[in-house]
């Protein structure tokens, strides 16, 4: 198995993962999807952080006009709707698989036993978390994560248009 191709985490990277968060990041192995300007949208964390903790979210949405979009379809009840995709054999095969594939990311970065076969965002078998599901997507690329490409699609937030220097956003 090969490492993920994630870009190397910069000093700059960190700044604005800081800043898109309101905190330090955690735990940053890699960015794993960037903004069309440049700056960081989804994180990939160690699976255990520097002070011990499992941390099964592999792919973290730091995007704030990505995590805002997210937040907005939840409040939507959406989810609902998508939890239903569910019930489409097809589409649930692909979920399952997707799940597997994000196993398969996040073990290249050591295995911990308290989140063995946890993936995120609800998989493989419900939507918990959309952005959860799109960091998924973004990272992984279309196809990959059916729910996560449908949020997207859903969203008003795209991958292609910069927001980065809006009132509000990193930049």
């Amino acid at each position: 198995m090969s490492t993920p191709p994630y870009a190397p985490v910069s000093d700059a990277d960190l700044a604005v993962l800081r800043e898109q968060l309101g905190r330090p990041a955690r735990g940053v192995v890699g960015i794993a999807a960037r903004c069309v300007c440049g700056n960081p949208t989804v994180a990939a964390t160690a699976p255990r952080l520097d002070d011990g903790t499992p941390f099964p979210t592999f792919y973290y949405l730091t995007h704030p006009g990505a995590t805002s979009a997210m937040s907005q379809l939840e409040a939507t009840q959406v989810m609902r709707t998508l939890g239903d995709e569910l019930d489409d054999p097809e589409v649930a095969a692909a979920y399952r698989r997707a799940h597997e594939a994000y196993l398969a990311d996040r073990v290249q970065f050591g295995v911990v036993e308290e989140i063995d076969g946890i993936s995120a965002g609800g998989m493989p078998t419900r939507v918990k978390c959309l952005h959860a599901l799109a960091a998924h997507a973004l990272a992984a690329g279309p196809g990959v994560n059916p729910i996560g490409d449908r949020a997207l699609a859903l969203s008003t937030w795209s991958p292609e248009r910069c927001v980065c220097a809006q009132p509000g956003a990193a930049g």
